[in-house]
């Protein structure tokens, strides 16, 4: 049978090193051992729990969602073992291990689901983003987004999506009035470059920060148009925005306003033009997610379609 034991965090001193042995099992009889190293700083001691094997092994959590679990699923798996977990929880959980979030495959059977985790390989194949599709009958435009993002109300936009685990992950659709301009078509705003301009500066007018020591750069990717199936124009736009900003903006000395960066994102414009109104379809994602989900991001842009309201 196997047996778990408590590994208690105790107190010691910033120089000493406590080895404690315990009875975790991967059902094969292999121990693990777990250990207590603190790591030296200036200021402060840091403890960090370290878990070791002998061999890679596959292991089963009963769980592994919640508190101590958590951490022993990331620790196992960095160190190169398969990983099993068993979960009511109907969300995956692959936000809070060490893989590619777009690399895991979950399988629900009786409304539980099944983790096969491996570091850099998946035992199951890998399937492809599911998307749902939204449409906007009464103000004319339509989309698809992936099945896990959740609508978000009162976010200012018509429409609002965000992914529930990176919260700087979203898109969003906007549309013009048509009393105040009418547009015929998207090449209005001129060539694709012109857009873009006008696109970067309408997001650097938004992000405008009254903060001290705050310092935006930004630049445009990319700028493209292209005809989709419907027959109609589109412009994509993707632009690069950077945050920096000071860790003590009121320091008197130069020395001890160090600059550091806050946030670095790609934001995604798809423009197009019907009912004499420019639509646009917004996506932010951080750049280093964008690396890694560019392809789905990219399937959610080309599915951007303005259509006809019939009054």
């Amino acid at each position: 049978m196997a047996k778990l034991a408590a590994v208690q965090h105790q107190h010691y001193p910033p120089s000493s090193l406590s080895l404690l042995s315990s009875s975790f099992s991967d059902f094969s009889g292999t121990r693990l051992h777990a250990c207590i190293q603190y790591k030296r700083k200036v200021w402060q001691p840091k403890g960090a729990l370290c878990v070791t094997a002998s061999s890679t092994e596959k292991i089963l959590i009963m769980g592994g969602t919640r508190f101590i679990r958590v951490f022993l699923s990331r620790l196992l798996t960095k160190v190169g073992h398969q990983m099993t977990l068993f979960t009511r929880v109907e969300a995956p959980i692959i936000q809070q291990l060490p893989v590619p979030r777009r690399s895991v495959m979950a399988l629900i059977l009786s409304s539980c689901i099944f983790l096969r985790v491996g570091l850099g390989n998946i035992a199951l194949a890998q399937p492809s983003v599911a998307f749902r599709e939204y449409i906007d009958t009464f103000d004319g435009y339509s989309f698809k987004y992936p099945q896990n993002w959740v609508q978000v109300r009162g976010a200012g936009a018509d429409i609002f999506f965000r992914d529930p685990y990176v919260l700087d992950e979203n898109l969003s659709v906007e549309f013009s009035s048509p009393s105040s301009s009418s547009y015929k078509s998207v090449e209005d705003l001129g060539p694709p470059e012109e857009a873009g301009k006008k696109v970067l500066k309408q997001y650097l007018t938004e992000f405008m920060s009254t903060r001290l020591g705050v310092r935006r750069e930004s630049n445009v990717v990319s700028t493209s148009s292209r005809i989709a199936d419907d027959g109609k124009m589109y412009y994509q736009v993707e632009v690069n925005i950077k945050s920096y900003a000071n860790n003590n903006e009121l320091a008197v000395m130069p020395q001890d306003r160090v600059v550091r960066l806050e946030w670095d994102r790609r934001y995604l414009s798809v423009l197009g033009v019907e009912n004499s109104r420019l639509y646009e379809l917004r996506i932010q994602t951080p750049e280093n997610v964008f690396l890694e989900e560019e392809n789905e991001i990219r399937q959610v842009m080309d599915s951007f379609r303005v259509n006809m309201v019939t009054s």
